[in-house]
């Protein structure tokens, strides 16, 4: 077969080229008007602040999401302080910093929860505990360019569950002025792409059976190897040998 004329080859290149770079341009337009919704979704305000849960639930990550939820559970406003994502052999009084915290209140009514390693981690592991409880509300402790992307995960996993927001607000991630602070927009360019990944994870799971809660009400995804996803203060330690 003769080949077309070179005149006509350089038209179709051009042609695919145009349709890519149209194509790349839209995407990216979408791509940063989504972007500054979720930037304007961010929470810049706690809702709610007075009002009591059956529990509270910290995400590690930060050193003032721990002391804030210290602070509410002193407050008496919830039941329980659930802490979730804990590295293992983390103590409470460590993680809490002893001398600030009152001991009988870390003793009866913090625990921690060591399987989580992700946000997603954090819902199932926390799904788990809130079923096993009983509970019906939480307040859910973590920063707030995080706080969008923690709500679709926990309210996927537990949609019985009234949820509320309690954000913190990190001095070093500038949300409002996000443009001037190449950091923080960076950062909260990433946290908006993982919260599209897992918008399309979260939409594909309910399409099947059950598929965004499996395991809920059973033992948690990836137990420990000592038999003990959850320790209290209270409990008494496992000796070794």
């Amino acid at each position: 077969m003769n080949r077309p004329p070179l005149s006509v080859q350089h038209r179709r290149r051009f042609r695919r080229f145009r349709f890519l770079l149209s194509t790349l341009i839209l995407l990216g337009l979408v791509w940063a008007g989504g972007f500054i919704w979720y930037v304007d979704i961010i929470p810049t305000a706690v809702d709610e602040p007075d009002r009591k849960t059956d529990a509270i639930v910290v995400l590690t990550g930060g050193s003032e999401r721990l002391s804030e939820g210290r602070r509410l559970l002193t407050r008496q406003l919830a039941r329980k302080l659930f802490i979730s994502g804990v590295y293992r052999g983390v103590e409470v009084d460590e993680l809490l910093s002893a001398g600030k915290a009152d001991p009988r209140l870390v003793s009866c009514c913090v625990v921690l929860g060591h399987v989580a390693e992700n946000t997603r981690g954090n819902a199932q592991e926390t799904a788990v505990w809130v079923y096993e409880e009983g509970y019906k509300s939480l307040r859910i402790v973590t920063a707030n360019y995080h706080m969008p992307r923690s709500l679709l995960e926990f309210r996927s996993l537990m949609p019985d569950v009234e949820i509320i927001a309690h954000p913190v607000f990190p001095d070093n991630v500038k949300v409002d002025s996000w443009w001037r602070w190449p950091g923080s927009a960076s950062l909260i360019a990433s946290e908006y792409n993982k919260f599209l990944f897992a918008s399309l994870r979260n939409y594909i799971l309910r399409l099947l059976p059950d598929g965004d809660r499996a395991n809920l009400h059973g033992p948690a995804p990836t137990p420990d190897p000592s038999g003990q996803d959850y320790s209290a203060s209270n409990r008494p330690a496992q000796k070794s040998g």
